[in-house]
């Protein structure tokens, strides 16, 4: 029995497609309302104020302004404040 098994001999050529996730606007930066500023997968980060948690929880602006990042109950937040 010292034959391969038959069929396909590539078993591990997959790779999935990137997904860009990320900071995308980071701390003192400008930001437009509507404008992303975390693509994440789960809630690293939470929404301050000003902000919000789109439905793939993606954090994004609500108004214009400058982002800023601070830390409570050992929760990452991320506000807008105006610049």
């Amino acid at each position: 029995m010292g034959r391969s098994k038959g069929g396909s001999g590539a078993k591990n050529g997959r790779q999935s497609n990137p997904k860009h996730l990320g900071v995308k606007k980071y701390a003192g930066e400008l930001v437009t309302a509507g404008s992303i500023i975390v693509k994440q997968r789960g809630t690293k980060f939470f929404p301050g104020d000003n902000a919000k948690l789109a439905g793939d929880d993606s954090i994004f602006a609500t108004a214009d302004g400058k982002v800023v990042f601070h830390e409570s109950n050992n929760r990452k937040y991320i506000s807008i404040v105006n610049a």
